[in-house]
Parts: C-alpha cells; structure tokens; sequence
C-alpha cells in the first residue's frame, strides 16, 4: 500500500510539474510582455483620419509600453485585406489593427465570403471614437443645405456621383439612403482611401462625399469644398458653424448614427495583453495635446473597455445591417 500510494503521489508530481513546464511559457509571454516593436495594420491608404489617428495613438503607446509601434498600411477592398492580415497572426498581441466599423462590422453583412468572421477570429480592444462626418459638395453643385441637396439630387436623376473609401462604408450606405431617399440613381464611386475620394471631389470627378473634418476642413476653408452639413447628433467642435444633417430637419437614421474607429488584436489573445493594450490607448486619449489633435478630426473621443466595447457592438449591429439591407450592397 505504501509503495503505490509512493507511486501515485509521483505521478501527480510528475504531472504537475509537466503541467506547470506547459503554462510557463505563456505566463513568462504575458509577463514580459511587450519585448518587441508592435505592428499597428490600417486597412486604409496613408493620409486619411484613420492613418493620422493610428500615428499620434502610436507615437503615445509606444513611451507607454516600451517598444516601437510600427504603423502598417495595407489598403484595399474596404478593409478587409488589412483587417484578414490581423485575423490570421499570430495571437501574441504584437499585431494589433486600428480600423473603422467597416472592416470590422459591417463588411460581414455585405460580403458572401468574407476571409475572416469578425466576431470569431477578432478580439475587440477598445472603442477609441465616434467618427461624424461632414457632408461635402463641390462649389459647382448649386446648394448649402441637406434639404437643397435632397432637391438638387431628386432634380438630376442619374447625373449625380457620390464618393466613399470602400464599399459598405458608412460615406457609401449614407449615400446609398440618400440615393434611395429621393430616386436619383446617384452613382457610387468607392475609393481605397479618403485622401483620393476628397481629390477627386475638388477636382469635379464626383459631386459629393461625407469626409472626416481633418481632411475636408482645408478645403472648406479655402472654397474647394462646400460643407452641407454633418452627421450624428451633435455638431463638431472644430466645425461649429456646420449644423447637423438632423438639425436640419434631416432625421432618419441613417443621418443620425456615426461610423467609428477602434482596435482590435487576434483572436484568443491572452486578456492581460488585452487588458495592456486597452489601458494604453486609454491613457494615450486622456492626454491633452491627444484629445485636442482627435477633436480637431472631428471625432468624439470614447471611454471604452474591451467590455464596453463588446456591449457597443452588440447594440450597434442590429442598425448597421438594416442600413446595409437598405442600400441593396452585396458583394462576393
């Protein structure tokens, strides 16, 4: 009896000891955590909101956590070649995406093969802002106000084009309800990023887009570009004098809700590295010059969670795909 009660405690040990040599590692990983430059994917072209968001945020979490974070533009088809490239790393939190809802929502309501399921193949980190637009025209389209474009739009069926940085988008499904709003066979023009839709804009190629306020708010200023009016229910700071689309008397939905931008890391990333990374864009935003650079974009900085993250997402969904369904967008 004492020699297998012997035996048996050593095998516990033994396997104890083998179960501890397999956690070891992991923990030692999280521990260390980070020992090496992070890579930050934007699925968008250099230039836009999203790129400029992801540099200042990058340039403050790396004093934060100690190690480079190198920005990694991968534009192309709505998001989805950057935002797949995050889904299939490795899940070790050293390949991190900054996006917009699209690629990380909505795209799954338009497309039949999506390459990645945002839900089971991303961690969602942090909500980082509300992302209002403007809604822009060129000085050559007669009009000033959200209901003078309605007009204009309803009066020159099929001669109207509209711009977006990517099918699904949110500049695309407003679009697509105005479109819809008034019978005008309005065309859509999706572009890799919003730097190129805003040039083609001024240049008279489309007449019309909704563009973030850093980069339209230039050409507004200089006359290239006249501002309608923006989205959301409250006006931007940096352009008071712009009333809201609802204001306006604009107030269907589609007008009303905003696109946003956040990070999000590959599935089954261990939560303390989670954890990590969600408390250092939240430091990162508490700081001034941060939260003045955001504002200026014309975002509404969030206080997000990778918890009040997740409950955002699941309310928020049930709207998405009602306007994705609204705008007839279906892509393979």
């Amino acid at each position: 009896m004492t020699f297998r009660l012997s035996n048996r405690r050593a095998v516990l040990c033994a396997t104890a000891s083998l179960a501890a040599l397999c956690v070891l590692p992991t923990a030692q990983a999280q521990n260390t955590y980070p020992n090496k430059p992070i890579r930050m994917v934007v699925p968008f072209a250099a230039g836009g909101a999203t790129d400029v968001l992801a540099r200042v945020l990058g340039q403050k979490m790396s004093a934060g956590l100690g190690q480079p974070i190198v920005i990694d533009n991968k534009p192309g088809a709505a998001g989805i070649i950057g935002t797949d490239a995050v889904a299939k790393s490795p899940a070790d939190g050293y390949t991190v995406v900054l996006s917009l809802s699209n690629s990380l929502m909505t795209n799954e309501f338009l497309y039949d093969k999506l390459p990645y399921d945002s839900q089971r193949d991303l961690t969602l980190v942090y909500q980082i802002a509300m992302a209002p637009l403007v809604l822009v025209v060129h000085p050559g389209v007669p009009v000033k106000t959200g209901p003078e474009l309605l007009k204009h739009a309803a009066a020159n069926k099929g001669k109207l084009a509209y711009g977006s940085y990517g099918v699904g988008a949110y500049p695309h499904l407003a679009g697509a309800h105005m479109s819809l709003a008034t019978q005008s066979d309005m065309n859509h023009v999706a572009y890799k990023g919003e730097a190129p839709m805003v040039q083609d804009l001024i240049g008279g190629q489309i007449q019309m887009a909704y563009a973030s306020a850093l980069v339209a708010k230039p050409h507004i200023e200089s006359g290239k570009l006249r501002a309608v009016g923006v989205t959301g229910e409250r006006r931007m700071s940096t352009l008071p004098n712009v009333p809201t689309l609802a204001e306006q008397g604009l107030k269907d939905e589609a007008y009303r809700v905003t696109g946003w931008l956040a990070i999000a890391v590959p599935a089954n990333t261990p939560k303390p590295i989670v954890n990590r990374l969600a408390e250092e864009v939240r430091k990162a935003t508490q700081q001034p010059d941060v939260q003045q650079r955001v504002a200026a974009m014309g975002f509404e900085l969030k206080d997000s969670s990778p918890e009040l993250f997740a409950a955002a997402y699941k309310a928020e969904r049930p709207v998405w795909e009602r306007l994705i369904k609204q705008s007839g967008a279906r892509l393979e």
